[in-house]
């Protein structure tokens, strides 16, 4: 069903359209007179962004599509790197003997054109190479040339056309890719296309896949006898044309990219259609038929991790429509990891564009929560949390590099499905909560920090909402709300309350000291509030008293103890130990009640009600 869906896509979107040819970037042109003589080269990089000395991207160009380069000698068909094109390693590590061969074998595939063709652009090309062969012509190769970077030749009188793209040309390449088997061999059937084939065609690699080779990796390989049955080899294990795996390995190659060439409007990029989850994780996401674009348009956008794009997309969501009005196309979302061998498939998910945003609806809604997080100077904060950031909040101070995957596709999952969020995001959210709260005093870090406080509290509120809405009514504990809720009478969420009541009262008290109250006591007091509550509670009185002898601080102090007095009033006792939940609304009380607490007294009278 994978393959399937990205066949189609690459038939919705034309990206076969001329499935013998493929954009691929090529930093540099050849430029050759007339007889082919050198007349240097053209860089194809853009201008280099703002004060950044890197060279820009290289200009993506229709080059002929090949087969996987492997660990063998093969030479791509007129573009292909230094040591290909001309036998020259731009490092200066490949042997002699070697850049001899594979330049060799580069000059045979241009003889075979020529031989066939007659074109005299393919002649000036392999006259010039025949001629730095043979030491006739030299080629100094521009000094940023890199290794791995692709070459094209023009012909003078072409003007700017590659001669690869030259009508006699083209028409070559694509008779020597689709030459029709001997009737008798088509002895397989597609699993992708139903058609008969004569042989299984190799997957070709994925390109931009997180953790994966920058040489591309596979999707579908069989490459040890571990992975070989019924006496079928290779590929034949699972029979895809060459064709259907080159359609579906473009498709998602255009969806891992983040700006693949429009192939109907040149210059221009298709719509990004991934969000990178970690450092080895990535979901990529498409409907059926361009019906559901309005959604998939947006969908990167709202659940990136840049706060500045999810604001302007959040405004308009579902650009003008409810999800009742959207439609019933069909919807997919697939998360991958790389590794040097092979892509891993973490998820495969199938639904329609209507579902998807109703259940989009609700996951922003579960995760909507009050800030902490002053916003940017001159800029306002995203009115939700994006999900990239959510699922960062989860690794120590949000380092994609520590996201576990499975967990990064399970929330992917909840999000897009309606389905709980896993109990270990709420583990996870909880820990790193308690561990990073402290930072929120540095300096440095204060601003991070405070922001992924934010999306750990989001997730805590999402995971026991929902948690609590499919039980089907066995929850013990209550709706929790965005903010402070004064009705929210559960004893870990007082507990929490009462926690920001008592780091709020040292602070009046005190002012700020190197290691406050929640620095010293805030994770035992939220997993186990009888061994440290009564000691707070009489730290309070005494802070209590020292604030009242101030005029400045006499009122805030008074006003605290008697929000102290409001949430003792509903505590039952200080319990030995809070369960996973319990903790989780400790935590949740204790954000918002700091948030309540540190608003100004007329915005907190003009706020709504929780």
């Amino acid at each position: 069903m994978i393959l399937q869906a990205l066949n189609r896509l690459a038939e919705t979107e034309g990206l076969m359209d001329d499935s013998d040819f493929e954009p691929r970037p090529v930093a540099w042109l050849v430029n050759l007179s007339q007889e082919g003589r050198f007349l240097g080269f053209t860089s194809t990089h853009a201008p280099p962004t703002g004060n950044s000395k890197k060279k820009g991207k290289a200009k993506v160009l229709r080059v002929p599509r090949e087969k996987a380069r492997t660990s063998g000698d093969y030479a791509f068909f007129l573009v292909d790197k230094a040591e290909y094109s001309f036998g020259v390693d731009p490092e200066g590590k490949r042997d002699l003997e070697k850049l001899g061969i594979r330049a060799g074998l580069f000059r045979e595939k241009i003889q075979e054109c020529l031989d066939e063709t007659s074109d005299p652009g393919v002649a000036a090309v392999l006259a010039f190479l025949s001629d730095v062969a043979q030491g006739r012509q030299d080629v100094p190769l521009p000094e940023d040339c890199l290794a791995n970077e692709l070459f094209s030749f023009i012909w003078e009188p072409d003007v700017d056309l590659p001669v690869h793209l030259r009508p006699r040309v083209k028409e070559f390449w694509k008779n020597s890719r689709n030459s029709p088997p001997a009737p008798g061999l088509l002895s397989m059937r597609c699993l992708v296309t139903g058609k008969p084939m004569a042989e299984a065609g190799l997957f070709p690699p994925l390109k931009k896949v997180p953790g994966g080779s920058s040489s591309g990796i596979s999707l579908v390989s069989y490459n040890a006898p571990a992975f070989l049955s019924y006496g079928l080899k290779s590929n034949e294990n699972a029979p895809i044309s060459r064709e259907a795996a080159e359609a579906c390995s473009t498709a998602l190659n255009r969806l891992l990219d983040p700006a693949w060439p429009d192939p109907h409007q040149p210059g221009l990029s298709l719509p990004k259609r991934n969000l990178t989850l970690s450092s080895d994780t990535v979901a990529v996401f498409w409907t059926a038929s361009e019906a559901g674009a309005p959604l998939v348009d947006i969908l990167a956008d709202l659940l990136d991790p840049n706060p500045d794009r999810v604001a302007e997309t959040f405004r308009s969501i579902w650009t003008g429509r409810s999800p009742s009005d959207l439609d019933e196309d069909a919807f997919f979302a697939l998360v991958l990891s790389g590794a040097q061998g092979r892509a891993t498939v973490r998820d495969w998910f199938e639904s329609t564009v209507r579902e998807v945003a109703a259940n989009l609806a609700a996951h922003f809604e579960d995760v909507n929560i009050v800030r902490n997080t002053p916003p940017p100077q001159g800029k306002e904060l995203s009115p939700r949390l994006a999900l990239g950031l959510l699922i960062q909040s989860l690794a120590p101070f949000g380092s994609r590099e520590e996201v576990p995957s499975h967990l990064a596709a399970r929330m992917v999952r909840a999000a897009l499905s309606g389905a709980p969020y896993p109990l270990a995001a709420l583990q996870r959210a909880l820990m790193r909560y308690r561990m990073e709260l402290p930072r929120e005093q540095d300096s440095k870090d204060w601003w991070k920090t405070k922001n992924l406080n934010d999306a750990r509290a989001a997730i805590i509120k999402a995971v026991i909402n929902r948690r609590r809405r499919m039980s089907g009514g066995n929850s013990p504990f209550q709706e929790v709300k965005p903010a402070m809720d004064k009705e929210n009478k559960n004893n870990g969420y007082l507990l929490g309350r009462l926690m920001a009541v008592i780091e709020r009262m040292q602070q009046v008290s005190l002012g700020d000291v190197n290691a406050s109250v929640v620095d010293r006591y805030f994770s035992s007091a939220s997993a186990t509030p009888r061994a440290v509550f009564p000691r707070l509670l009489k730290n309070m009185r005494h802070h209590a008293r020292k604030a009242k002898d101030e005029p400045k601080s006499a009122g805030t102090a008074g006003w605290l103890e008697n929000q102290a007095d409001e949430i003792m009033d509903g505590i039952t006792g200080f319990p030995g130990f809070l369960d996973l939940e319990s903790q989780g609304l400790f935590v949740l009380a204790y954000h918002q009640q700091r948030k309540f607490l540190w608003t100004k007294k007329e915005d907190r009278e003009t706020a709504p009600k929780a």
